[in-house]
């Protein structure tokens, strides 16, 4: 299953996931992780991974210069479990298909199989870049990959975090002893020291004894205030600006090797909320095929096709 009407990711061509053959040679695979998990107190729809591929009319380098390649959606399971257990294996045969793997998944459970099905090629020298909007302590799905080792505490860099407002059914969990290691940039270091200040140090953390990098985005990193159609309702979070300059940064400056999106919450506000999913994705290939043509990076460059450079 595609997107609505059959409709792939920008239109790229598609591949099957049960058939190697027909992604062998991709740069990039793109696949929806719809179904490994619950919602928090707002609820997702089935439709929010599909929505997030919705085709855009903008082209771009990138799928020019990549070849880029949809997969649909991974089979979903009555039990979590085994819907974790077909990502993480979906996951894990793209990479080692020597592709990208890019993960469009409903909820932020789908980080573990997609973080370890991506750790299961390149190793312990996985570093973690992961935008989210969770409070003092990393999530669940963060924890949860701390603590089992599949990433260094050290390597797993936090970006965009504000504190919650305290939801009943949701008890803060406490954040535990494994978890002290990891770094984290909130709201407000970003505000007063600047996106592109916590990035830099960021990518001089993440690259210090790793060499491949994984790339998160919560869509609720930007607040409801600005993207409706997410899992979280606090407002203060950074801006769909920043979230895009710090990806197409990351993603030219870093060896990317997997990636996703998720969190989506689709009956608020699919339009917007898949638009910026779209795009996050839409900014992160900019971004690695302009390192694969060993551009320089230059935050007055556009890496849209057709547009002209303040430099």
């Amino acid at each position: 299953m595609l997107g609505p009407g059959g409709a792939t990711f920008l239109g790229v061509e598609r591949c099957t996931l049960g058939e190697p053959d027909t992604y062998k040679g991709a740069d990039v695979v793109i696949v929806a992780a719809p179904g490994a998990g619950g919602a928090n107190h707002r609820p997702r729809a089935r439709s929010g991974a599909s929505s997030a591929r919705r085709p855009l009319p903008l082209r771009v380098d990138a799928l020019r210069e990549l070849r880029v390649l949809d997969a649909g959606e991974v089979e979903a399971f009555s039990e979590t479990a085994e819907s974790m257990a077909a990502i993480e294996e979906a996951v894990t045969a793209i990479a080692e298909a020597g592709a990208v793997p890019v993960v469009l998944g409903e909820h932020e459970a789908v980080t573990v199989p997609d973080v370890t099905g991506v750790a299961r090629h390149y190793g312990t020298g996985l570093a973690v870049i992961y935008f989210e909007s969770a409070g003092r302590g990393p999530g669940p799905a963060a924890r949860r990959l701390l603590e089992s080792g599949t990433v260094r505490d050290d390597r797993f860099l936090r970006v965009g975090r504000r504190e919650r407002l305290p939801v009943p059914e949701m008890p803060e969990v406490p954040e535990r002893a494994t978890c002290e290691g990891t770094r984290s940039y909130d709201t407000v270091q970003i505000g007063t020291r600047g996106v592109d200040s916590c990035v830099t140090e960021a990518m001089t953390i993440a690259l210090d004894d790793c060499d491949a990098v994984f790339l998160s985005v919560d869509i609720d990193v930007v607040g409801p205030e600005r993207a409706a159609g997410i899992g979280a309702s606090e407002p203060g979070a950074i801006t769909p600006r920043q979230l895009l300059e710090a990806v197409r940064r990351l993603a030219c400056e870093l060896p990317i090797v997997g990636m996703e999106v998720v969190e989506s919450s689709p009956p608020y506000q699919a339009d917007t909320t898949g638009f910026l999913g779209s795009r996050v994705v839409l900014e992160a290939l900019s971004g690695i095929a302009s390192r694969r043509r060993g551009d320089a990076w230059s935050p007055a460059r556009s890496l849209l096709v057709g547009c002209g450079s303040l430099a």
